[in-house]
C-alpha cells in the first residue's frame, strides 16, 4: 500500500510540531524517519496510524483519503518503542489479540500465531510471559503482533531503542530480512543513522518539524541538500567563514569555493573522510592527537590561526606513515560542501589542498 501526506501541519499548543510535511512512501517500500529528539518524527508517523488529528493536511492510503478513518479501520500494524505488551497474556495471547478483536475464528487464531511464531524464530515460546522475555524477544513479540491481522503497512516507533547495542544490530538485520519476506509498506522512526542507514530503502531527514530531504542512505550522505543534513548525516568538521578571493580561509587553510560572491557568509562543511592528511614540516597544521577506534584512527590537528580540524582512516592506511602527536601535516580537502548562511540554498562541491 502506498502512503501520501500532503501539508501535514500539528501544534501542540504553541508549539509546532509538524511544519507543512509533505512526503510520499510507495508500495512496499521500507522507510525510516531519521532526525534528532523532538524533531517531529513521531508526530508524523502516528498521524498515519490516526493515533493523532492534524490541524492541517491529508493522509492518504493508495489515492484514498483516510483522515476520516479509526486508527482501527486503517489497515495500520503499530510497534511502540517500550513494547506495550499485555503483562497478563501469554506470547501466544498477546500476538492473537488483533486477531480476536477482529472476531477472527480460533482456528484462524492458532494457526496464525503458530506462523509468526516461527517467522520470528519465537518457536516454543508462546506459553511464556512477556517478564520470562528478554529485550529482544519482547520486541519481536510486539512485531508479531502487529503483524498477527495482516495489516497493509506497519509503524514503528523507535522500535529498537529499549534493547543494548548488541541486541539492536541484530534486530536491524532481522527487520530487513523480515520485511525481505513480507514485503509490508514499512515506515521506522529512528535517531540512530547507522540503523537507518543499514535498515531503510530510502531515509527521510525530518527536523524542526520539516522534511529537509528524502533519498536513498547513499543520496543523503553522498549529496546533502541542507546545511542541517551535512552536519546531522556522518561526521563532518563544520568552518564558518566569508568567502575572500573565491575561497573560505579557515586560519592557514583555504578552501576553494565556487559560485559565491566575496564577502559572503558560508558553512563550510568537510567529512572527516574526505581529507587526507600526511606529514611536511611546512604544513598547515599540528597532529594534537590520535585516538585508535577499532580498525580506524581518529586523527585531531590544529590548524594554523584557526580551530581543531579531524580526519579518519583505516588503521593500516597508508596516509599515516610518519603522523605523530606533535608533528606538522599538510591537510588535503578532497571534497567540501558551502552553504551560504541563513540560506537554504543548496551545497556546493569543492576539494583544495594547503
Amino acid at each position: 500500500m502506498g502512503i501520501r501526506v500532503a501539508g501535514l501541519t500539528k501544534h501542540f499548543g504553541e508549539f509546532l510540531a509538524v511544519d507543512n510535511v509533505s512526503l510520499t512512501v510507495e508500495s512496499g517500500e521500507l522507510v525510516a524517519f531519521l532526525g534528532p529528539s523532538g524533531g517531529g518524527k513521531s508526530t508524523i508517523l502516528r498521524i498515519i496510524a490516526g493515533l493523532e488529528t492534524a490541524d492541517a493536511g491529508t493522509v492518504s492510503f493508495n489515492g484514498q483519503p483516510a483522515d476520516h478513518l479509526h486508527p482501527s479501520a486503517r489497515g495500520v500494524g503499530f510497534v511502540f518503542q517500550h513494547y506495550a505488551l499485555f503483562r497478563h497474556m501469554t506470547v501466544a495471547a498477546n500476538i492473537a489479540f488483533g486477531l480476536r478483536v477482529q472476531g477472527a475464528s480460533r482456528r484462524r487464531q492458532a494457526e496464525r500465531v503458530t506462523e509468526l511464531l516461527e517467522l520470528m524464530g519465537l518457536t516454543g515460546l508462546g506459553h511464556r510471559y512477556p517478564s520470562q522475555l528478554s529485550g529482544g524477544q519482547r520486541q519481536r513479540v510486539a512485531l508479531a503482533r502487529a503483524l498477527a491481522p495482516e495489516p497493509k503497512v506497519l509503524l514503528l516507533d523507535e522500535p529498537f531503542g529499549a534493547v543494548d547495542a548488541k541486541v539492536r544490530e541484530e534486530l536491524r538485520h532481522w527487520l530487513r530480512k523480515l520485511h525481505d519476506e513480507v514485503h509490508v509498506t514499512s515506515i521506522f522512526v529512528t535517531h540512530d543513522q547507522e540503523e537507518a542507514f543499514s535498515v531503510a530503502d530510502k531515509v527521510m531527514v525530518i527536523h524542526r518539524g520539516r522534511l529537509e530531504q528524502s533519498g536513498t542512505p547513499d543520496e543523503i550522505l553522498d549529496h546533502p541538500r541542507t546545511e542541517f543534513v551535512a552536519r546531522f548525516i556522518g561526521e563532518a568538521n563544520v568552518f564558518e567563514t566569508k568567502v575572500q578571493g573565491g575561497a573560505g580561509p579557515v586560519g592557514a587553510l583555504r578552501i576553494p569555493v565556487e559560485g559565491i560572491a566575496d564577502g559572503t557568509p558560508v558553512c563550510l562543511v568537510v567529512r572527516f573522510y574526505d581529507l587526507k592528511f600526511w606529514r611536511d614540516d611546512q604544513g598547515c597544521a599540528r597532529v594534537v592527537r590520535m585516538t585508535t577506534l577499532g580498525d580506524r584512527v581518529k586523527v585531531e590537528a590544529q590548524i594554523d590561526g584557526a580551530g581543531r580540524i579531524f580526519s579518519q582512516f583505516p588503521r593500516r592506511s597508508s596516509l599515516l606513515h610518519g603522523i605523530e602527536p606533535g608533528c606538522r601535516i599538510h591537510i588535503e580537502v578532497t571534497l567540501s560542501r558551502a552553504f551560504v548562511t541563513g540560506t537554504e540554498d543548496g551545497a556546493i562541491e569543492t576539494a583544495t589542498d594547503c
